[in-house]
């Protein structure tokens, strides 16, 4: 047995002696192809690392109930899975209210009265301080942040915008690793609300903002960023110039209006040169904090000022723009973000990770074309228009259209799949407080954690083709495969049950399964609720059956078997490929 077996054996008790009679079988093919084991097990821990992109083809070419998608990109959801299918990509989740409100007002409808929520009244920052963890203890600490992060993505009520948060964070990326500066829990919680803030505002202003936040002025060194200085040697700090090109704007290479690399002799073109950052980085000098001393906590939440003392001299071109040595710092700064945010590579740069986070992992160029248009002009002149951005992402036909073909669908981040199972079954924080903390170890938890990436370049990179079989042979991109191993895998099941059976922090987060225990007596239906809320209907009948045969083997004498019952079925859902391929 390989490194996985102790997970087999962890789960299996819970579906009694009959679900895992079976072995799961050694490899990968008969894993992801044969469906006549009732041990969920088998078709996940023994896919290693639900390997080379197997399952992914194996889910999204199997089939599933023909509920999920119009296949006509209809305004309207005919059926109970449509809508469960648009709420899930533009949300987390799908209750029985939500599911009747998408029915009943159509997907644009229903998308625009959640674009137009307001921000939620009480911010990250100002819940950390106003429970407590705004004192000296905590200076250099993140105590306070993983909490205030979870009790938004679990419980606020407006969930596009929530998702639409996450989103960017994953592409303006701040992270906890890698942020050495005073109070920097409230420093990550401020900018987790500049984000959740601009989330449907333009790209220029979330630019602007993203900038001049401390945040990223510590993270990427902007902060304290001083002109050279040719006695000592030192030159201006390139590193957001660097990054803002590559990873927050324009990406490396030329890029066609649908997003397709322009070629100069067969060879992809430099979207800029090592001149492009010398001189941008120029123009990022001369800011640093606003504070009034060491004690005043509240400096990360406004911008960094200028200090045209330290601020580069001189003319200045970025990316063929002039910016004139007249100019003070942050007149030459407004004229290099509007280089950035104007430049023909932003519309499809953007728009296509908004589409793999959203909806597809790997897009045609026709989708991606539409909707880079629409970045470029949202139908009445606004260019950079996130939130028209984000209903082209999903409102296009080919993201309503019934799924078909390997490149059809995304696999659902580990984070994804978790604020699911909260979001879906109501849970709650006894005291308040939210205490789920770093899901980050991958053979534990998640193997992925909220505002806390291993560095600038995310989770996972937007061009990431798994090695091997047919992804890799047809180079379709499928990022989130990047997270994936054999400890990953485990650990999402383990840490899954745990939950599921016990909640959180010895009980203080808890779930509330009231309605799928009133289906305990039942298992095809309990199992066919939950195929609905979960994946929309997405799992495979001949699949649905056997988990019901395997959850029925639970004996439901008493309210304890009943819970049981419930408690294996989501747990059997969410094991399984059909639905852990988002489609």
């Amino acid at each position: 047995m390989n490194s996985v077996e102790p997970c087999v054996q962890h789960i299996c008790p819970t579906l009694g002696a009959a679900a895992c009679s079976q072995a799961p079988s050694e490899e990968l093919a008969q894993s992801v192809e044969s469906t006549d084991s009732l041990s969920f097990a088998s078709h996940t821990l023994k896919s290693t690392p639900l390997a080379a992109g197997g399952i992914l083809l194996a889910a999204c070419g199997g089939g599933g109930s023909s509920g999920s998608g119009s296949g006509t990109g209809s305004g309207t959801a005919s059926t109970d899975a449509e809508a469960a299918r648009f709420l899930c990509q533009a949300g987390f989740s799908a209750s029985a209210e939500s599911i009747a409100d998408v029915k009943t007002s159509g997907f644009a409808d229903w998308l625009d009265s959640q674009l137009a929520l307001p921000v939620q009244p009480l911010s990250r920052y100002q819940w950390m301080v106003s429970n407590g963890y705004a004192v000296e203890a905590n200076r250099t600490s993140f105590s306070g942040a993983d909490n205030a992060i979870w009790l938004k993505l679990m419980s606020s009520p407006d969930q596009v915008r929530q998702r639409m948060t996450l989103a960017l964070s994953e592409i303006f990326v701040v992270s906890m690793q890698g942020l050495p500066i005073e109070w920097r829990g409230l420093c990550i919680a401020h900018y987790a609300d500049l984000l959740e803030k601009n989330a449907f505002s333009t790209y220029r202003q979330l630019l602007q903002e993203v900038t001049l936040s401390v945040g990223m002025g510590s993270y990427l060194n902007m902060l304290g960023n001083r002109k050279e200085d040719t006695s000592t040697g030192r030159v201006p700090d390139e590193n957001y110039a660097r990054e803002v090109m590559q990873l927050f704007s324009i990406g490396l290479v030329q890029l066609g209006s649908d997003g397709t690399p322009r070629l100069s002799n067969g060879q992809t073109i430099d979207s800029y040169s090592a001149q492009d950052i010398s001189q941008l980085a120029r123009v990022f000098t001369g800011w640093e904090r606003d504070r009034v001393d060491a004690t005043d906590f509240a400096h990360v939440s406004r911008p960094m000022k200028h200090n045209a003392t330290n601020f580069q001299s001189g003319d200045k071109s970025v990316l063929g723009t002039a910016i004139p040595g007249s100019l003070s710092g942050p007149q030459a700064l407004s004229i290099a973000l509007d280089t950035l945010a104007n430049h023909s590579n932003t519309g499809p740069f953007i728009g296509r990770q908004l589409i793999q986070r959203f909806t597809m992992s790997h897009p045609s160029p026709a989708y991606l074309g539409r909707v880079a248009a629409v970045f470029n002009n949202n139908g009445h002149g606004v260019r950079g228009d996130l939130k028209g951005t984000l209903r082209a992402v999903l409102l296009d036909p080919e993201a309503r259209a019934k799924p078909s073909g390997n490149a059809s669908g995304r696999l659902r981040e580990p984070l994804h799949r978790f604020i699911q199972w909260g979001r879906s079954f109501g849970i709650t924080s006894t005291t308040g407080r939210w205490p789920i903390g770093d899901t980050t170890d991958p053979a534990t938890r998640l193997g992925q954690s909220p505002w806390r990436s291993p560095s600038v370049f995310n989770f996972f990179r937007p061009g990431y083709v798994p090695p091997g079989k047919e992804l890799a042979a047809n180079q379709i991109t499928a990022p989130e495969f990047q997270l994936l191993n054999e400890s990953t895998v485990a650990g999402y099941l383990n840490f899954l049950q745990s939950v599921i059976g016990n909640g959180i922090a010895s009980g203080d987060v808890t779930a509330n399964y009231a309605h799928e225990l009133s289906l305990a007596l039942d298992p095809p239906k309990l199992l066919a609720h939950l195929n609905l809320r979960l994946a929309a209907d997405a799992i495979h009948p001949t699949t649905l059956s056997e988990l019901s045969a395997a959850v029925a083997t639970i004996s439901a004498s008493t309210a304890t078997g009943q819970l049981n019952r419930v408690k294996a079925a989501i747990l059997l859902v969410m094991a399984a490929p059909d639905y852990l391929v988002q489609k």
